[in-house]
């Protein structure tokens, strides 16, 4: 077939993974630039680490905020699946993960959208991150690298492929940019107002509204220089195998996520994996291995996350078939490199992948980060948090074409925007939960992105708001 008649569809290529597997090195040329996405493994030995996917110049952008989609009228699901109808389809022989679609975040603001969250007590979370609450871009170009076969691919439309090389390796290099913080991080809360939230919780727990509440708090400091170069120190950090960078025209966002959300295949098998119960990582193998068997039998940790396994399988049975939700694996311990983690697993099985979106809407935002029942757990969130979450706790990831999709649970995720970086971390609050022991958790999520930030410039330490 001449591919005068091919240029309507996508092509693949597999290319030599010596020149085409530095992941970093690849993406550094074009990091600068509006729109480029990293989906990124992290040279991690995690089971589930195994695709860095990069992404540059979509066709089109589906970008808006809450109040933007609610002026005009329009329900985002139904514009993503409009706009991913209409792409070009994937013809190449390869089998890879990325063949064309939609790809960028979901906020978790954007939940708003789906429910009436705003809480009826006095005063919600206020909005000062000035980032859309929906930004995806529609790509056909792909460069995807599969460290576990040691194998790169390209991805473009049949009439560029050829161009490849050009395409990838731009002949012009970016020169070198700095990165510092000009500010401590300082958190929206102090030590006093935490634990007093928390006993509110409790009370919401006693009086029967919800049954588990994530309660997170943030941190912020002012900043100069490239996000990309922030990213890079987090991910040698960190090496989370659902990490993403995405550079906005406003923003950049730097996610370090352990956690997938929503993975569907092109038989519409969907899998979940609720993270809910952590202990630090130790340097010293006893003190680590202790941490990680105190988890295991952790009565408390359990019960939060057979409470999330619930969630999800109500969340998931919305769409997925009568009787295929099932779960697989309940309390693993997942370990990575700044804290052991229970992981849970769901599966599901959809009649058709296309429902994916469907999936998507009914499951959004993901049970693990809000607690249970959802919608009140939401609504107890806005009015104790004392801003929005933007993109924490949203989800990152791509949806293809034909349905298939893998997004993560936007944790241990950054937000630079007007020149101020912001990094949250909270926790499930059920009964059982100590508030002190609480609070001390969410430094422990953090304790591998605050400092090597910190340690890139001259600014003092994360100031903890004790006073």
């Amino acid at each position: 077939m001449p591919l005068s008649s091919l240029s309507n569809v996508v092509l693949s290529r597999e290319v030599p993974y010596s020149d085409w597997s530095d992941t970093l090195a690849l993406f550094t040329p074009f990091s600068r630039e509006p729109w480029a996405l990293l989906l990124d493994s992290s040279a991690s030995v995690h089971p589930n680490s195994r695709y860095d996917i990069l992404l540059r110049q979509p066709l089109q952008q589906l970008s808006a905020s809450v109040e933007e989609l609610r002026q005009q009228g329009l329900d985002p699901f139904e514009k993503l699946q409009q706009q991913l109808s209409a792409q070009a389809d994937y013809k190449g022989e390869h089998d890879l993960p990325f063949t064309g679609g939609a790809a960028g975040y979901f906020a978790y603001d954007l939940g708003r959208l789906l429910e009436s969250i705003d809480s009826p007590d006095a005063g919600s979370a206020s909005s000062d991150i000035n980032l859309p609450d929906i930004a995806l871009g529609f790509y056909q170009h792909a460069l995807i690298i599969d460290h576990q076969e040691q194998r790169s691919f390209v991805l473009a439309p049949a009439d560029q492929l050829e161009h490849y090389e050009a395409f990838w390796k731009p002949p012009h290099a970016l020169g070198q940019f700095d990165f510092s913080l000009s500010s401590a991080w300082q958190s929206n809360m102090t030590r006093p107002a935490y634990l007093a939230k928390i006993k509110h919780i409790h009370q919401h727990l006693r009086a029967g509204n919800c049954y588990q509440i994530n309660l997170a708090q943030r941190f912020s400091a002012s900043y100069q220089g490239d996000e990309w170069l922030a990213y890079k120190a987090l991910r040698e950090a960190n090496r989370a195998p659902f990490s993403a960078f995405m550079r906005l025209p406003d923003g950049a966002i730097l996610s370090l996520s352990p956690e997938r959300f929503l993975q569907t295949d092109a038989t519409g098998a969907v899998q979940t994996k609720p993270i809910k119960g952590t202990r630090p990582r130790s340097n010293d193998p006893r003190t680590d291995t202790l941490q990680r068997q105190q988890l295991a039998a952790s009565a408390k940790d359990q019960a939060e996350n057979l409470m999330i396994v619930d969630l999800l399988r109500n969340d998931l049975s919305r769409t997925c078939l009568p009787g295929s939700v099932k779960v697989p694996a309940l309390f693993a311990i997942e370990s990575f490199n700044a804290v052991h983690h229970l992981v849970s697993t769901v599966v599901g099985q959809l009649a058709t992948p296309l429902q994916s979106i469907e999936l998507l809407r009914a499951a959004f935002p993901g049970g693990s980060i809000t607690g249970a029942p959802k919608i009140s757990a939401m609504r107890i969130i806005d009015s104790l948090e004392p801003h929005r979450r933007s993109v924490y706790c949203g989800s990152i990831g791509y949806i293809n074409k034909d349905g298939s999709s893998d997004t993560n649970i936007a944790i241990r995720t950054l937000v630079a925007a007007q020149g101020h970086l912001h990094c949250w971390a909270g926790g499930g609050i059920v009964m059982d939960s100590v508030a002190a022991d609480e609070y001390q958790e969410t430094f422990d999520k953090v304790q591998r992105i605050l400092p090597v930030l910190t340690s890139m410039g001259q600014a003092d330490q994360v100031s903890r708001g004790d006073d």
